[in-house]
């Protein structure tokens, strides 16, 4: 069976459902984004150093426990390919979340011209990174903010097999509304799938008006196994 390019399959993302699962829920799921070969390529990827520009152990910094590795420029095939083709699919629904949310920020067409505007703020390292997760292990909920200019919107691929290489470890999304308790959200993902969501805050229309939303994102503990997930983060570090 031949392999449709990953260019292909995300022009063919239906942004209309993708911006109504973001603007219902702040998350939307893409099934099969990446083939269960490239989602092992790219898991492979932790054992070696060469790609990476730096590893952090969670429990050393209060995140959790696990760890994670950020790719360094230039980025492997896949993560770039994802990042690349991503980013002007989203970049509509995160204009749009700015205005009804009066943030003056607009974001260019293409990825390239917004990591220029990252650079020249002096937001130079790449973000894209890759997790992994042991048993016993989890990720506390957070943020990933790294500067002053923040893309709203970011990617999570899971790379491993559920109860196939590993048993819990579900992403966990939560929604903080103004004089409310906060409402979890806790997605299964297949091996390839990928989840879209908020980085920070989220538009929600009320009855009178639109206001914000806090988001955060982590991961339920690890029973078993282990799990390897990518993250595309849209905005560069300083």
């Amino acid at each position: 069976m031949t392999l449709i390019p990953l260019t292909e399959r995300i022009n063919a993302i239906d942004a209309g459902n993708l911006e109504d699962q973001l603007n219902a829920w702040g998350s939307a799921t893409v099934s099969s984004l990446l083939a269960p070969e490239e989602c092992d390529a790219v898991a492979k990827l932790y054992a070696t150093d060469a790609p990476f520009r730096s590893h952090i152990r969670m429990a050393r910094h209060g995140f959790g426990k696990g760890e994670y590795k950020y790719f360094a420029y230039p980025l492997p095939e896949t993560v770039l390919a994802l990042r690349e083709g991503l980013y002007p699919l989203l970049a509509p629904i995160a204009n749009d979340w700015n205005e009804r949310m009066n943030i003056d920020t607009r974001f260019p067409d293409r990825h390239a011209d917004y990591l220029s505007r990252c650079h020249d703020s002096g937001q130079v390292r790449p973000t894209p990174l890759l997790l992994q997760y042991s048993e016993g292990d989890y990720n506390c909920l957070h943020q990933d903010v790294y500067g002053e200019l923040l893309f709203p919107l970011q990617v999570a691929v899971l790379l491993s097999e559920p109860r196939r290489d590993f048993i819990g470890g579900e992403f966990v999304l939560t929604e903080q509304r103004p004089r409310m308790q906060s409402r979890a959200e806790v997605l299964s993902l297949a091996q390839g799938d990928a989840v879209v969501f908020a980085v920070r805050n989220r538009p929600v229309r009320g009855t009178k008006s639109t206001y914000r939303v806090n988001m955060r994102h982590g991961v339920s503990r690890l029973h078993s196994g282990t799990r390897h997930t990518l993250g595309i983060i849209f905005h560069d570090a300083e």
